[in-house]
């Protein structure tokens, strides 16, 4: 079982923008919460099924890079490719779990092509140009996932979204109570974003350090 499912972990957690790097890559971040809260409002399955799409594009292609990267240079690569890839699948499981509850119509799922198509040759670009400014953006995207999950939470807590049974492919991944609900789900979705967001702030800040 390959996820990030802490706990105890800090879900207030927020890095501080230390250079002018970090600052390009919350406001980025801050650019896209905005466009994000827009289009989807309160419809937080749908938002989650669009955006976990996106989500999990950084993982694959940072281990990739990581990946050709130690071939071409004969060197270890510090066990962050196995790192990287189980991020990317455990958020391939996050979209796949809310496919099942939020049900995306056909605009959502054109949507979604256009968006992963953009992202993907986005990040592309930007890893091989900073590597330390894409993982900082991806930690700070997981830090928006946390809070957006928490508005989830509170959302089904208080009666506005139905509570309803958590998938099947959900319980036997997190392995969940047979009786899991939706808000199961959002509680261990949300510890992993928060690990997800834990380990590419290290990652960033261990670049910071090399360059």
């Amino acid at each position: 079982m390959n996820h990030y499912m802490k706990a105890k972990t800090d879900l207030n957690l927020h890095h501080q923008p230390i250079d002018f790097s970090d600052k390009i890559a919350l406001s980025f971040t801050k650019f896209m919460r905005f466009f994000a809260d827009t289009f989807f409002s309160g419809r937080y399955g749908h938002r989650a099924v669009v955006l976990e799409t996106v989500a999990a594009v950084p993982g694959m292609v940072a281990g990739a890079l990581i990946h050709l990267k130690s071939l071409r240079r004969m060197e270890s690569d510090e066990g962050w490719i196995r790192k990287l890839l189980d991020e990317a699948e455990n958020e391939r499981m996050h979209l796949m779990t809310f496919i099942e509850i939020a049900k995306p119509s056909k605009f959502e799922r054109i949507l979604i092509v256009i968006a992963q198509g953009i992202f993907y040759n986005f990040f592309f670009l930007l890893y091989l140009i900073t590597p330390k400014t894409a993982h900082r953006i991806v930690g700070y995207f997981e830090e928006e996932a946390v809070f957006s999950y928490t508005e989830y939470l509170a959302g089904v807590d208080s009666g506005k979204y139905e509570n309803v049974p958590a998938p099947q492919l959900a319980i036997d991944y997190w392995h969940l109570k047979p009786d899991a609900t939706l808000r199961d789900v959002i509680v261990v979705v949300r510890a992993d974003e928060a690990g997800h967001r834990d380990v590419n702030h290290d990652f960033a800040n261990q670049l910071s350090r090399t360059n």
